[in-house]
């Protein structure tokens, strides 16, 4: 019995590629190719966190305020997972209110994005296969031994090919950032069975590496959408079964209220990282619209100010939080591979 179950499967196997992680005097080596022991080899290589903790922000010493972190929120708690770390583990599996998540993340090409671990009535962990297609992770689940695309969230190879998890809403900003909209907040402890310089970030501005020096693993031209540059920063805003990708390099400090298939959306915008957010545009049903006011995010109706994190912070509607939707950070040309029919919003 083979280790992975190939006989059914969304994408070409040979577009498939395990990391030999300089211990071949190849780079990669094709699903197609590998034998048993060389998937077994590099499987979990980059280790998945099972159990992980979480401690204050005051105890966190090895983030730079323009250090990026992916943020998740739920029954009024916020955590933080530092790309810092995340370039060491990708896949943080976990239990938060009741709901199995799976906070993953693809240094290769900066997508972060959080999902619900439940599908078919199966509670899935996932774990690192070593492998990349289109020059993004996959993880397989334990469960079925089924390989998983991480930007989409989709199987790709195994007994649930075609089955897609359900993204939940997170956001991606700096850590100074982060620390201002939650300053009680908890962030992914550096205790976690593994010694590893969590302090450095060694693909800090990998955008400029896949711009001059090329992809260090195959992507296709098909992949390679003109509409941005490959390494452009995107937020994938998915309302209801419906994407747009927003620029956000472009965009910088901006608002940008919305419709995407019928479904009203605001995105609130930053330059330093770059960050954005995407939330429904309503409170008490009322539909508000926005526009940036001296580098505050304010509504029309009511002239509240509102956060990165979609809290209203002054006016009549302080302390209201906007319904945030979910969203993937990526670079372009993951986002297309995710989303082939992908609309951009163009200003």
């Amino acid at each position: 019995m083979t280790v992975v179950d190939t006989s059914l499967h969304s994408v070409p196997l040979e577009e498939i590629v395990f990391d030999t992680f300089g211990q071949a005097s190849i780079p990669y080596i094709k699903l197609t190719d590998a034998t048993d022991e060389d998937i077994i080899n590099v499987r979990d290589r980059i280790p998945p966190l099972n159990d992980p903790k979480y401690t204050s922000i005051e105890a966190v010493d090895f983030l730079d305020p323009t250090d990026l972190v992916l943020s998740y929120s739920s029954g009024g708690k916020h955590y933080a997972y530092p790309f810092q770390m995340l370039n060491f583990h990708e896949f943080v599996n976990d239990e938060i209110d009741g709901i199995p998540i799976l906070v993953s993340y693809c240094p290769l090409c900066r997508s972060g994005i959080v999902f619900d671990r439940r599908v078919d009535g199966m509670v899935l962990t996932f774990g690192n296969t070593g492998a990349l297609y289109e020059s993004n992770a996959v993880a397989y689940d334990k469960e079925t031994g089924s390989y998983w695309y991480q930007a989409g969230g989709r199987a790709i190879v195994g007994p649930l090919t075609g089955k897609r998890m359900k993204p939940l809403p997170s956001l991606i900003t700096t850590w100074a950032e982060w620390t201002s909209l939650h300053p009680d907040g908890l962030v992914l402890s550096t205790d976690t069975g593994y010694s590893a310089p969590y302090q450095a970030d060694y693909f800090a501005r990998y955008e400029v590496t896949i711009e001059q020096r090329g992809f260090a693993f195959p992507v296709s031209e098909e992949v390679r959408d003109p509409r941005l540059g490959v390494a452009a920063h995107v937020l994938v805003v998915m309302p209801g079964d419906s994407e747009r990708a927003y620029n956000l390099d472009g965009l910088g400090d901006a608002v940008v209220n919305d419709t995407i298939s019928g479904h009203d959306v605001v995105v609130f915008s930053l330059e330093s990282g770059p960050s954005g957010a995407a939330y429904l545009p309503f409170v008490d049903g009322q539909r508000l619209t926005f526009q940036l006011k001296q580098s505050h995010y304010v509504d029309d109706q009511t002239g509240s100010t509102w956060n990165l994190a979609g809290q209203a912070t002054a006016g009549s509607l302080e302390g209201q939080t906007l319904e945030p939707l979910p969203s993937l950070f990526t670079f372009w040309f993951t986002a297309v591979v995710a989303f082939p029919q992908i609309d951009l919003y163009t200003p």
